[in-house]
């Protein structure tokens, strides 16, 4: 992002405030960034503020006098790498929509050649608006990146969707956007991540001990790298990553059916869940109680996900997950072999300061060459970055993504 160029434009919505945190998010990562703004947004945030935070003249008048002789509007479209409307409001995208330049922000979006993100921020009632949604869907297909609105609080008291996303969000976006050869652009990534949970009556299930949180900075890294990422989560209590389509399931089998649906498109499978082995032969339909002798439970195994995954691998490269209390090494390589993976990553569970729930681990990766890297402690984020520089080096290895 250093040394890049954004022009954002701030429309009239109660949601411009949060503009005055995207331009600072973006000058911290060395970004240049030109604000305009149209009338209407003056009334929400004044150009001061957006003029103190990205250290430039701020934009408003298509006729005041520029710093620099140039056409105005044809100099802020050429110089910018990105132009990024947040919030954009049902106005702004209509007149995009149907290619009416009334004011500078709309003359500089139709003057440039760079890509152009599209924020909307409005009423949730606004924003399901047949108009709305046409006119969208219209910039869509023009070729517009649009991100989907958040789900949440809304300033006319109600929830709804339509909430501008945070700002550190629509940054992410702006570098997916920005980053034209990212490593996995082009590849499409599925990531599990979870517990599944198999009931024993309504009210009762047997699990496995997972966060999720390993999965999902997964995720957010495989789309960060500009990956499509398919993110099939059992229960957590964590937000859906920005841009990545998620698929929530309860069981292991709801998460096998997921799974294999999607495997035929798939390039990259990560299976960072933690699915049950096994699950009650029979789920009562009331809740049982402890006078009808629970202690004796029959069990029957559940889909071995990952195993299935090795025997319909083909080309796909598949990195499975080992968390382990004793003998690690040795359990683990023997799950690397019996399930056909590329690589698998070994974790010691009996730690208190890593793995469950924590947002730190140590992790081995081993190879069925025989090879072992040993990682240091650091975070899940970091060791998510580390997964994926080794498979996309073995995407390259295979002519899958061209080599950097």
């Amino acid at each position: 992002m250093e040394g890049k160029t954004v022009v954002l434009g701030v429309t009239g919505g109660i949601a411009a405030y949060k503009s005055a945190e995207i331009a600072s998010r973006l000058v911290k990562k060395g970004v240049l960034v030109h604000v305009v703004m149209t009338e209407a947004a003056t009334r929400f945030i004044t150009p001061l503020t957006m003029r103190t935070i990205s250290g430039n003249p701020v934009s408003c008048d298509m006729f005041q006098e520029p710093t620099h002789w140039n056409v105005q509007h044809v100099g802020l479209a050429e110089s910018a790498d990105i132009l990024v409307i947040a919030p954009a409001t049902a106005n702004c995208i209509g007149k995009v929509a149907h290619g009416i330049a009334d004011d500078l922000l709309t003359t500089v979006i139709m003057a440039t050649k760079a890509p152009v993100l599209f924020v909307p921020s409005m009423n949730d009632a606004m924003y399901e608006n047949p108009f709305v949604q046409r006119n969208l869907n219209g910039l869509k297909a023009m070729g517009y990146n649009v991100m989907e609105p958040d789900f949440g609080y809304l300033a006319c008291g109600e929830e709804g969707k339509g909430r501008l996303p945070e700002p550190k969000d629509i940054v992410l976006e702006i570098e997916t956007v920005l980053l034209k050869e990212a490593p996995l652009k082009g590849v499409t990534v599925l990531v599990t991540a979870g517990p599944t949970q198999e009931p024993l009556d309504p009210v009762r299930y047997i699990t496995n001990r997972s966060s999720g949180k390993m999965g999902y900075e997964l995720a957010k890294a495989a789309k960060e790298r500009g990956a499509k990422v398919i993110l099939v989560t059992g229960p957590v209590a964590l937000p859906p990553p920005v841009g990545v389509e998620v698929v929530k399931v309860r069981t292991t089998h709801e998460m096998f059916d997921a799974v294999m649906e999607h495997l035929s498109d798939t390039d990259v499978l990560i299976g960072a869940a933690a699915p049950c082995d096994f699950r009650p032969r029979n789920t009562a339909s009331e809740k049982l109680k402890k006078s009808q002798g629970m202690e004796h439970i029959p069990l029957i195994r559940c889909e071995d996900i990952m195993l299935e995954v090795g025997k319909r691998k083909g080309d796909r490269v598949a990195v499975g997950f080992a968390a382990e209390t004793c003998d690690l090494i040795e359990n683990a390589r023997a799950k690397l072999i019996s399930k056909n993976l590329d690589f698998i990553v070994a974790n010691d569970v009996s730690r208190s300061d890593a793995g469950f729930e924590s947002d730190y681990n140590e992790v081995k990766i081993l190879y069925p060459e025989g090879q072992r890297e040993d990682l240091p402690y650091m975070t899940k984020r970091e060791v998510a970055a580390r997964i994926l520089d080794r498979v996309t080096s073995l995407l390259c290895q295979a002519c899958r993504v061209p080599d950097s």
